[in-house]
């Protein structure tokens, strides 16, 4: 418990008290935000937000790591593995939108990377995990992922090696990396207004913090509180030190979002929505509930798809508009709504939607043990 304490603490602490130091610089270096055009038009509010410091993201990142880290050692739970890889998705999915957020403030466009090349970046921060986490096994032949789908836990019958090794890891790797892609791009989606999607994550990570503490006390293999084998238990690695990064990364945010509300002094970024999108791919995976994330994440998944359906929307009446504007947010705003106030809702949304994540996850629990 002290790790988790140390960790929220250290990590929170770092971007409460820092953030005014790195916007400085920030300012200094010229990284200030890009509005796109179509955006000014639609939305005149957003102008003002012009030349805002951006890549807020950055912040986080670095304060999540430094507190996992002390977390770890004061509380004397080495990192391991598990920690260690969601670290990577954090930092790697990280990099990809820092490239496309410093390449849109070098040439003054809202246009960084194109899309492909945005998926061509994620897909090799992916892959190396999803390889990684079918690797080093515990004592008890425990590897941080498995090669099933999964939805409170490992579904047996959806396993992704049925039809041989080969195949497998084609599967498994497509899997992997469909998840990492749509929960880094959905988060990306929803960054649009003022500490929405920071805030949102505190609520999503948060129920993951919770999932993996308790997947802890009911582990199978007997380093938590529960007896081995005990009905209902989790064969899932290292339970506890997903707890502690997620914890950690939830005093990050807390902190970030203290000069991220309306009006923010900072944006995020995409180095920020996407490391987002990476620890919410990473836990997803790591304790064993990706179908579940559909839910718990589902204010992110509510603007993506808003997204897609306005796309849809559009090919098919060709060229009528579902929304006013995408993704749902943005929809609002033109109907009048003011910024604050979407964001408050949509915080309550991903509330209710991690909490009841967390409340089936618990009940399933129920009707096994």
């Amino acid at each position: 418990m002290r790790s988790l304490l140390v960790a929220a603490g250290v990590s929170l602490a770092f971007t409460l008290f820092l953030t005014p130091v790195f916007i400085r610089l920030f300012e200094r270096w010229g990284w200030g935000q890009v509005i796109r055009t179509p955006e000014n038009i639609h939305n005149p509010s957003h102008s003002a937000k012009r030349g805002t410091p951006t890549m807020g993201g950055t912040i986080f990142i670095l304060g999540a790591v430094i507190g996992y880290l002390i977390g770890c050692y004061v509380g004397n739970n080495p990192p391991t593995i598990s920690g260690w890889l969601v670290i990577w998705m954090m930092v790697g999915f990280g990099v990809v939108g820092f490239i496309d957020d410093f390449m849109k403030v070098r040439q003054q466009r809202s246009l960084g990377l194109t899309g492909w090349r945005k998926v061509l970046g994620q897909v090799l921060v992916a892959v190396p995990f999803g390889i990684t986490a079918l690797m080093f096994p515990n004592a008890w032949g425990q590897t941080p992922a498995s090669g099933s789908i999964s939805l409170f836990r490992d579904i047996q019958f959806l396993s992704l090696f049925a039809f041989g090794a080969i195949i497998g890891w084609i599967l498994y790797l497509l899997w992997i990396t469909l998840i990492g892609v749509a929960a880094s791009n959905s988060v990306n989606v929803a960054d649009g207004l003022d500490g929405l999607a920071a805030g949102a994550g505190i609520f999503v990570i948060g129920a993951y913090s919770l999932i993996a503490f308790w997947q802890f006390n009911q582990v199978c293999n007997g380093d938590g509180l529960a007896a081995p084998l005990q009905p209902g238990c989790y064969e899932t690695r290292d339970p506890f030190d997903l707890a502690i990064i997620s914890a950690a990364f939830i005093g990050a945010l807390v902190g970030f979002l203290w000069w991220n509300t309306s009006k923010a002094r900072i944006f995020m970024g995409d180095v920020g929505s996407m490391a987002i999108g990476g620890v919410l791919a990473a836990m997803a995976i790591l304790t064993h509930t990706e179908l579940l994330m559909i839910l718990v994440g589902g204010i992110y998944v509510i603007a993506s798809g808003s997204v897609i359906l306005q796309r849809l929307y559009f090919k098919l009446t060709r060229g009528k508009r579902l929304f006013l504007m995408s993704p749902l947010h943005h929809h609002l705003e033109m109907r009048g709504w003011s910024e604050v106030t979407i964001v408050v809702r949509f915080w309550i949304i991903a509330g209710i939607l991690a909490v009841s994540g967390v409340g089936l996850f618990y009940v399933e629990w129920l009707a096994q043990s």
